[in-house]
């Protein structure tokens, strides 16, 4: 009688095997000054003072894609998700003043297709790649009667290093200008809602976009979230920027209140144009402009308060952003708030 294996419970040694080799090309391509050694390893090695740092301090962040995934996996387009958990990540670094450093993934499955999950892991690379930040290592799962059929999971874990002194926010006080910089899209937030209303819509992923002529729904829907590294670590390092806020779930009035010190607030007209899939979802799904606002970031993924509007404004338009003038910090007696002024027909 032959005895029972690990693959006749559901497991592919071999398939995750070639999955690392598979992937060695692309986290190669991320590596970065201060990584020690390569994939392979049972952890990955850094050094701050090969990557130009004095005196460091880390940090750390985690997050997922969320049921964007969903969305992903029932399209059948893998190639944006990776750069969504890298995003996720990495821009909740920058706001603090930090610089990525290294980057870690866990891609859990119930069983492994090696095709999606590599076009998973090289868009980690992409991401990693705009980052400026090293793909050090991860984790496959592969975990038979935890996840059904096709489905996947993802986490990722960036560090990054600021040196003393230097973290944000710093400095923020009433009279400051407040900046938003576009977003791609909806970004890795709020898709039960986007999930319910295509629902309602009775379209399908491989529909026409009703809000984009050159794509079908599903790939509109997942451009990959934008990472704002880049253009925020110049604004830093030229002293413009006394803190940053990524417009993530809870939108701007969720999220740039944890940037503003007690006794100010963030006073905002809604003075830009959504893009397009935002005035869809509100119309098609009757969601009210409060609630757009609370859950999506309705096309301003990073909301930036400076000192100096016009020289910010300059620098992040010369590295490639869009940039609307948002409002101003005000002093307040409360905790620190948000107020949005949208105009009637804003949404719309």
């Amino acid at each position: 009688m032959t005895g029972m294996t690990y693959r006749d419970a559901g497991v592919n040694i071999e398939a995750g095997d070639a999955l690392v080799e598979r992937i060695k090309p692309a986290a190669r391509a991320t590596s970065r000054p201060g990584v020690l050694g390569g994939l392979g390893g049972f952890g990955a090695l850094f050094d701050p003072r090969a990557a130009g740092f004095t005196d460091p301090i880390l940090v750390a962040t985690t997050d997922g894609v969320g049921t964007k995934l969903r969305v992903a996996i029932e399209a059948g387009r893998h190639d944006g998700v990776g750069q969504d958990l890298v995003a996720m990540c990495v821009n909740d670094l920058v706001v603090q003043g930090a610089a990525p450093l290294f980057f870690l993934d866990y891609y859990a499955t119930g069983a492994l297709d090696l095709a999606a999950a590599a076009t998973v892991i090289e868009g980690i690379a992409t991401g990693c790649r705009l980052a400026e930040c090293a793909l050090v290592g991860g984790e496959t799962a592969e975990m038979p009667g935890m996840y059904g059929g096709g489905d996947y999971d993802l986490a990722g874990f960036a560090v990054g290093a600021a040196e003393r002194g230097t973290l944000l926010p710093q400095g923020v006080a009433p009279g400051q200008t407040v900046l938003g910089l576009a977003s791609s899209g909806v970004h890795s937030n709020g898709f039960s809602l986007v999930r319910r209303v295509v629902t309602a819509s009775g379209l399908s992923w491989s529909s026409p976009a009703p809000f984009d002529s050159e794509r079908t729904l599903g790939e509109a829907l997942l451009e990959p979230t934008r990472i704002y590294v880049r253009p925020l670590l110049a604004l830093h390092r030229a002293g413009l920027m006394r803190a940053a806020a990524h417009i993530t779930g809870g939108g701007l009035p969720g999220n740039l209140p944890r940037v503003l010190p007690q006794g100010t607030r963030a006073v905002l007209a809604a003075n830009w144009t959504p893009p397009p899939v935002f005035r869809w979802l509100a119309r098609t799904g009757d969601v009210a402009p409060a609630e757009m606002l609370r859950v999506f970031n309705c096309g301003i993924g990073m909301a930036i308060v400076t000192q100096d509007g016009a020289a910010a404004r300059a620098l992040l338009e010369a590295e490639g952003e869009t940039v609307v003038e948002l409002g101003r910090i005000e002093a307040y007696s409360a905790s620190p708030d948000v107020a949005v002024d949208t105009p009637p027909g804003w949404l719309e």
